[in-house]
């Protein structure tokens, strides 16, 4: 006897990611009086403004750098060695500029924009490195902001932005190019996120006296009354 298998049902990716207020109040957390801080923020904002994953934000030398003219934009390399311009905004060039002014008064196209020093010598900073700082702005935020998440890490800013930008209205064709997706269906995430998100809106703000809720629906009890039947087909004068 032949059986058909059943189609096994599709996982959900479920992304975590915050809200634009939980952002400010992430990006309050840096004391950008303290030098190593004011790295800390700028790197917070550019990985935030460009969706950048971690170690290609890490991989970014000034030559990749492009904020002169009207239209600022930083080449990101990305898996498989593939290159991708991505604009950012006035504000991100403005925190360049005083990043630059600390971190690269007389720079070189080949130094790394983000780097740590040993003996004298520049070398670039490791994923441990940000993943630290980040989480420990993280707590201070979410004591602050409950709408932080309570563990947060670099790859929720990429998530995050990938939201609002979605959000905003933001084609997916478009999102998943500025993302360095190689297929639109890695992308589809952030629509199935949203989805779930407002089924989970529409259940908190449903009053539990509807009948979707309660299941309490009254249906016509017709199915013996043979006169009832015969009206509904028309059948009876």
């Amino acid at each position: 006897m032949c059986t058909i298998p059943l189609k096994r049902a599709a996982k959900t990716t479920v992304i975590k990611f915050f809200s634009e207020a939980a952002l400010k109040t992430i990006l309050e957390q840096p004391d950008t009086r303290k030098k190593k801080e004011l790295r800390n923020l700028f790197f917070m904002i550019l990985m935030y403004d460009t969706g950048a994953r971690n170690q290609e934000l890490l991989d970014l030398k000034l030559s990749d750098i492009h904020f002169e003219g009207k239209s600022p934009y930083v080449v990101i390399t990305g898996k498989g060695r593939k290159t991708r311009l991505v604009p950012v905004m006035p504000k991100t060039v403005d925190h360049f500029r005083k990043y630059a002014a600390v971190f690269h008064p007389e720079h070189t196209s080949d130094d790394y924009l983000f780097y740590t020093e040993r003996k004298g010598r520049r070398f670039a900073m490791s994923p441990d490195n940000t993943e630290r700082f980040i989480k420990k702005y993280g707590v201070a935020a979410h004591n602050v902001n409950p709408e932080v998440p309570e563990s947060l890490h670099c790859h929720m800013f990429r998530h995050s932005r990938s939201m609002h930008l979605y959000r905003s209205g933001m084609p997916m064709v478009l999102l998943a190019e500025w993302l360095g997706h190689a297929q639109i269906s890695s992308t589809l995430i952030y629509a199935n996120a949203d989805t779930e998100m407002k089924k989970e809106a529409i259940q908190k703000v449903t009053s539990k006296l509807n009948p979707l809720v309660s299941g309490e629906t009254t249906y016509l009890e017709w199915e013996d009354d043979e006169e009832l039947i015969r009206q509904l087909y028309g059948l009876s004068r």
